[in-house]
Formats: structure tokens, sequence, C-alpha cells
């Protein structure tokens, strides 16, 4: 109505006076997630940000892209969220755990945006997320310790798989594993990086931070020291 221009323009106008006026946003989400995942992610782990981009293209800009940054509500982006666990358009349902993920990414991509001054709020705030069930642990009883033990008897591996039994070690932080990081006299490991794969080079691997960048030491048992001892002696030659 009239008077709602009337209002608007003297809301504009006072802004102008004051300085703190923003033009309205046109980007898209799509274009503006394109930004994100171009410029704003310095110093995340590079398979991190590969994930990141990956979310971006297969879930967010699908089913997102086309509105326009301003225009994103919350209701939108729960539905959003909602269709990918019911997996409608033929698609298969994702999982509550995909699902949290895709949320985190788009959730730090709004954030910037509301740094930025191109939007007010963060519209994902208030989403809701399906609940997570994680699944019972299931550690190896005694039998089958002692028959993984005779199946890598001999393997060039061997000390590797018997380091990673008996310390629960992650994949990527007992191959990233340097002796500088090992303590043979107090028996003890400290654990502050993993060896990951680059995505998209041809066998490139660096060392990066552990998960959640979390810095721990565990106690080993002698028999696994003197394990690491006849490792090192081998190595030595």
């Amino acid at each position: 109505t009239q008077k709602e221009v009337a209002q608007k323009l003297k809301a504009i106008t006072a802004s102008l006076d004051a300085g703190t006026y923003s033009a309205p946003c046109k980007m898209t989400v799509g274009e503006w997630l394109d930004i994100w995942a171009q410029e704003y992610l310095v110093g995340v782990k590079p398979r991190t940000v590969d994930s990141y981009k990956t979310t971006v293209k297969t879930h967010l800009k699908v089913g997102l892209g086309a509105i326009r940054l301003e225009a994103l509500t919350t209701h939108t982006i729960q539905e959003f969220y909602n269709s990918l666990s019911a997996g409608k358009n033929g698609k298969e349902p994702l999982s509550p755990k995909t699902v949290k993920n895709t949320h985190g990414v788009l959730h730090k991509a709004l954030q910037q945006a509301v740094a930025n001054g191109y939007i007010r709020f963060n519209p994902a705030e208030a989403c809701v997320l399906p609940k997570i069930t994680k699944k019972e642990f299931q550690p190896l009883d005694e039998d089958q310790i002692s028959a993984f033990l005779r199946e890598i008897k001999g393997h060039r591996y061997e000390s590797l798989f018997i380091t990673t039994l008996f310390t629960g070690m992650r994949e990527g932080e007992v191959l990233g594993l340097l002796w500088d990081c090992v303590d043979l006299e107090k028996g003890k490991i400290l654990i502050n990086k993993q060896l990951q794969k680059v995505r998209g080079s041809n066998g490139e691997y660096s060392l990066v931070p552990t998960k959640n960048g979390k810095v721990r030491s565990i106690t080993i048992a002698p028999f696994v020291v003197n394990l690491l001892r006849s490792v090192k002696r081998k190595q030595a030659l």
C-alpha cells in the first residue's frame, strides 16, 4: 500500500542518513555457496574442503541453489532437510548423519553471509534435525583377537596391524605415526596428526591435524613397546 511504501522509504532514508544502509543482496544461494566454498575455507583441511564442496554440489545447490539468498527462510530450509530424510523425487533417503553434515555446511556458509552483511540473520539456526542413533560398538572378543593374530602372522604389515589393534588408533593416525611421537622409554604415543590422501591427486598424501584437531596421548602395552623397538631396529639397519 501507499502507507507501507512511505514507511519503507522513511526507514531507508533514515539508514542512509545513519550510514547503515545496505542494498538488497541479489545473489542466489547457489552463487553464494560457490563464492563461500572458493574463498572462505582457508585453513580448512583439504579433505574437509572436498567434502564441503561435494555437499554443496550434490545437495545444497540442487535443493536451494535457485533461491535468492535474501529470500531464504527457515521453513524452506526445514522442508529441504525433511525431503532429504524422506528421499523424495525418486532419491534414496539420506541418513540422519548425512542430513546433519549437510546442515553444518549450509549453516557455516550462511553464518559467513551474515558476517558479510548480505543477510540479517542465519535462517538455518532454528531448523530441527533428525535424531542420530549411534550404533553400539562391538569390540573383538578374545577368540576373535587370537584368530586375527594368527591370520596376520608373518604379514609384511603385521606390526602395523598389532599396533592398531592394541592402541585403538584410527587408520590415518597409525599410518601418520612418526618416531618423534613415540616414547619407548615411557611407553607412550602422542597422537597429533594423521595421514590423508589428497583427493584428485595421483597417489599424493599429506600429514594433517587429527580429527577435530584434538591431540591426545595413549599408554601402550609392554609387548607393543617391544614390537616397536624391534621395528625401529630393523629400520636403522
